[in-house]
């Protein structure tokens, strides 16, 4: 096994996929929208991880009107606030939010801040300090805004944090902001992002003497 050590002045997380495992529910809200639209579930599973659902159904279906998706993604999260079965932690989740007290460090998530204490909480997870969430933004991930927003929060340069990953849409925002991405889950691997681990026991964290967050990652 080898290990490698990484220093952030401050870390940016994630939720579904990184933190949370919620794809049981995402999957169940997603495959029934899709078989209304008469969508292939292979060509829509791609792209519900990470974005905004008015943005993965933008480009599902280009030419329907923004006033529909708008609509059906309000209509999928007053769904997903009651429908939390199969909502867990990623292995490690907690230990990793136990270590960060002390360190600068945010939630960055495409959830609104309601849906995203809801599921933290079904998953058991502390909720953080900083959150960036959907209602927070203008522009969804890929967009780099949400990463920048929280690192300007925090005090930090982009270029300064690591960012926590598991989606396309969520590294690519990660790397645009100008940071390192740690890609988290085999759905990650094939993103390229700075580093990867198969889940969060690979990650051990401790705090620095300068208040900085030192990973070590098991590979």
């Amino acid at each position: 096994m080898t290990f490698e050590t990484v220093s952030a002045r401050a870390v940016l997380l994630d939720m579904d996929g990184t933190l949370v495992n919620s794809d049981a529910v995402v999957e169940r809200l997603w495959a029934e929208w899709a078989a209304e639209q008469g969508l292939p579930w292979d060509t829509v599973e791609p792209l519900i991880h990470g974005r905004q659902g008015w943005l993965t159904m933008s480009l599902l279906l280009p030419e329907r009107p923004h006033a529909a998706n708008l609509a059906d993604e309000a209509r999928m999260l007053d769904a997903s606030r009651e429908d939390t079965a199969g909502v867990v932690p990623v292995p490690g989740a907690a230990e990793l939010l136990a270590a960060l007290a002390g360190i600068p460090h945010a939630l960055v998530t495409s959830a609104d801040d309601d849906l995203a204490r809801r599921r933290m909480a079904a998953a058991g997870l502390p909720f953080p300090e900083l959150a960036v969430t959907a209602e927070m933004v203008a522009a969804s991930k890929p967009d780099p805004e949400g990463f920048l927003l929280a690192a300007s929060k925090l005090g930090a340069l982009a270029g300064e944090c690591l960012v926590l990953e598991d989606s396309e849409a969520g590294i690519m925002a990660g790397l645009a902001a100008g940071a390192r991405v740690l890609g988290v889950g085999e759905r990650a691997a094939s993103y390229a992002p700075t580093y990867w681990v198969p889940d969060l026991t690979a990650v051990t964290l401790e705090r620095a003497v300068d208040g900085a967050a030192l990973l070590t990652l098991a590979g």
